[in-house]
This record gives C-alpha cells, structure tokens and sequence, in this order.
C-alpha cells in the first residue's frame, strides 16, 4: 500500500491524522521501535515514555531519531496528557494509572497490530492460543512457502508485524497474543484461529473468561473461523454465517484424525492427507496443530499436497518438545516453551509411557491443582524447582507420585537421570513462567540442555 493510501486508512479507522495526530509510544522494546520507525517514515509526530531509566533499544532508536522527545525513568503525566493516540507495549497492562488517565481523557489506544492491519491489502492469518501458536504459525508460514507463495511470517514470534511491510509479502503469518489482541480493533484476517484456552497470565487477566474473551478478538472481520471442538471454550466461539473449518484429534471434524488399515491419517474430510507417522514431532498435542496448520493453509487456498510436504520437513521449534539427547537409554525432553499448565498437559498427553517430569518456576496466578490429573495418568515421579514448586508439591499432596525438589536445573536434571530407567523420557514441561530464575524460557531451556549434555550418573 502506498503511504498516501496507509495515511488515509489510518485516518479513517483512528482519527490519525499526520497533520494534528500527536502519538505517545509507550515502551521502547522490540515493538515499540518498530512502532517508532513506521510512524517517522509516515511523517507522524510522536514521542516515546519508557518507566525504565534505560531500555535496552535507547542507543539505537536516539541514534536513529535523534530529534524525538523520548521520556524515561517514570510515567510522566505531562506526556499522557497531550497525546491524541497511545500506542502501547504489549508488555505493558492498560491499568496502569497513567494509561487509564489519558484514556478517560480521550486519548485513543492503537496497536501495533492496528496499523499494521490498516497498511496491507495481501491476505492476512491470524494464530493466537494459549499453547502451540509458535508451532503452528511456523507450520503455516513453511507451507505457504512450499506451495510458491511470497509470505512474511511475525507478530508475536519474531520480527514485530510492523517490520514485515519492508518484505512486500502475498501473504502474512501472524502469531499474536492476548495482549496483543485486547488492543486490537482493525484486524480483519482472512483466516484465523484460537488454538486452545488454558489457564494463563492470570497475572494480568482478570479471570480465564476475560482471557478467552481476549483471544475472539482474532476473530473480527468476516474471514474463515478454524475452531478447536476438542476446546469446548473455543468450540463455543463458532459464529453464526461465518465460513468455518473444525480440527480434532478425538473425533470427526472437517480435519481430525482417522485409522485405515492399520494406518492413522491426517484427513480432511473424506480424504487422508498423510500418515500421522510421517510427522516428525513427538507428542499426539502436535497432531492438532498440524490439522491446524492444514485448516488455515486451505482457508487461503494453499495447495494441500505441498502443505503436507512441508509438514513431513518440519522440524519443530526449539525448546517445544524438542529431543536432547538420549543419554544410557533414556531421552530427554527440552519442552521449557510450556510456560503455563495447558501446554504442560498437552505435552504429558503425547506420551504412552509414563514419564519423568520437571516441572516448576513463577505460576502466574494459576491454579496448580489443575496439573494432577494429567500428573497422575503420566509422570512416574516428579522433580519440582523454582519459585512457585511448592503450590506443584502441595497439589500432589495424597497422591502416589513421588516428588523431589530441586535447588536449580543441574540438580533437577541429575535427580531426575537417577529415577530414569532404559526406555525413560526425561521431559522438561514447566507448566510456569521462567523469570524467577531464569533470563527468559529459551535460557531455561539452554540450562537443561548444557545439565543433559554434562550428566555423569
């Protein structure tokens, strides 16, 4: 789209106008720099607040704008006060005083997302859920390619939506969060799904109600719906006169899975697209989001044939139920992407034989109680560490698990290698967040990988 054309749309949805807009950006991370960077080349006046004294991205953004008013080490109501548009870190909640101020005062909250809804005319899909969005939307970005199309893969993964206009893409591949979504008003994809909904950032959500009630926002516009039936939650979310196509790895869907001859297939419909088994992911969970993966991909027009070839190339992710290293017959599970107890569970549902699981770290708000059934059915025992593991220890309390605390991640690693018997799986799974002890999840999961690959016993 041309910049006359985005400064129209954008005029038109907001009220942004170039010649009387006056844009704060709240929060100069990764977001917010590429916020900044699309505002300057559009010829908005903006300026930027951080309550941090120095965010990470400051030398970068004053060496390339060095004539922007940038405000750091607080939240300055003399800058709220004078901004017509806030463009808000997803890392940021909106109840913060001075935001709810400067909305109550008339300010209009925007999104990254917004703008970059209001600057593209290519097809946009939308993948948002509590577990398994970074997998799929990387699944749907590598069969797109697979079947010719030029496509831009971001959003919430990766390079931030705003950064994707340089690549001048047919089609755009957008994870997003619920932070992302709540404040999100254009987007109208042309396909676009809610995974699951688990119990997740409880910390900034009210309730799991008004979290799932974030996640619809996906839904907006008039574009094909992909519902998950296994999710009552989701399921619930089907819209009357929408174009929708269902997945299920427990019964039939439009894509769901189906046994012929001894064979279990991926199938649309009446048709079987490819055995299961040449899905190279461990876990049933990734079952799902391949038919995910193949819903989206047809609600476009993706050919099905060249899906299902990217499909047997895909690796995986990194720290997503990724494979160690198998040490004395035992294999060891580097999941630390599972971040809250749904992907927890999801991860211990793929397996068969029961497992060892180490679990543990900041829970958000979420109630751990919500992990024994699935603990039960499939941990042999459990290694606990982190802030949080005594809520875990005291939900497995009267239960025949064993449990067993740890300081840090090579004494979780080693107690768990010693209950581990030939034909084990050792499985990272945290069912929490990591910043208690931890960088961020990929730290966590470098951690268990260097412990792994230093085992001794």
């Amino acid at each position: 789209m041309q910049t006359q054309a985005m400064t129209d749309s954008l005029n038109k949805h907001f009220g942004l106008d170039p010649q009387d807009a006056k844009v704060l950006v709240v929060g100069l991370g990764h977001t917010g720099m590429s916020v900044a960077q699309f505002l300057q080349k559009l010829n908005y006046k903006f300026a930027i607040i951080d309550s941090r004294d120095k965010p990470p991205l400051m030398d970068k953004f004053l060496e390339q704008m060095p004539d922007t008013a940038v405000f750091t080490g607080g939240f300055d109501d003399a800058a709220f006060q004078v901004a017509t548009h806030l463009v808000v870190s997803p890392g940021l909640s909106l109840n913060e005083k001075a935001i709810m101020k400067a909305i109550a005062n008339g300010s209009k909250i925007v999104s990254d997302i917004d703008l970059f809804a209001c600057s593209v005319t290519a097809p946009i899909i939308a993948i948002t859920g509590s577990n398994g969005k970074s997998t799929v939307t990387t699944m749907v970005g590598d069969m797109a390619k697979m079947a010719g199309k030029q496509v831009a893969i971001g959003g919430n993964l990766g390079v931030p939506a705003l950064d994707l206009l340089a690549q001048d893409a047919e089609l755009y591949v957008l994870e997003l969060s619920s932070f992302q979504l709540e404040r999100t008003s254009a987007l109208n994809a042309a396909a676009a799904t809610v995974l699951n909904v688990s119990a997740d950032h409880l910390d900034r959500h009210a309730d799991i109600a008004e979290y799932a009630q974030e996640k619809q926002c996906v839904f907006r516009g008039d574009g094909a719906m992909v519902l998950n039936v296994d999710d009552p939650i989701v399921k619930d979310m089907q819209e009357a006169g929408r174009i929708t196509h269902t997945f299920s790895i427990k019964t039939q869907a439009d894509f769901y899975l189906a046994e012929q001859e001894g064979v279990e297939y991926l199938m649309h419909h009446d048709e079987a697209l490819m055995p299961l088994a040449q899905l190279p992911l461990e876990g049933r969970h990734n079952a799902a989001n391949a038919l995910a993966a193949l819903a989206l991909g047809v609600s476009v027009g993706l050919d099905k044939k060249a899906m299902c070839r990217a499909l047997r190339k895909f690796k995986g992710l990194e720290h997503r139920m990724q494979k160690v290293a198998e040490v004395r017959g035992v294999n060891f599970i580097n999941d630390s992407k599972a971040t809250n107890i749904g992907a927890c569970v999801a991860a211990l549902e793929g397996y068969v034989r029961k497992v060892i699981l180490i679990a543990g770290g900041q829970a958000k708000g979420a109630d751990m109680n919500e992990l024994v059934p699935a603990i039960m059915e499939k941990a042999k025992s459990v290694v606990l560490m982190g802030k949080d593991a005594p809520l875990i220890q005291k939900a497995l309390e009267g239960t025949p698990v064993p449990v067993y605390m740890a300081e840090n991640m090579a004494q979780a690693v080693q107690i768990a290698a010693s209950l581990a018997t030939t034909g084990d799986s050792v499985l990272l799974s945290p069912a929490c967040a990591s910043l208690d002890q931890f960088k961020d999840y990929q730290d966590r999961g470098n951690k268990f990988t260097k412990a792994v690959l230093g085992l001794t016993i």
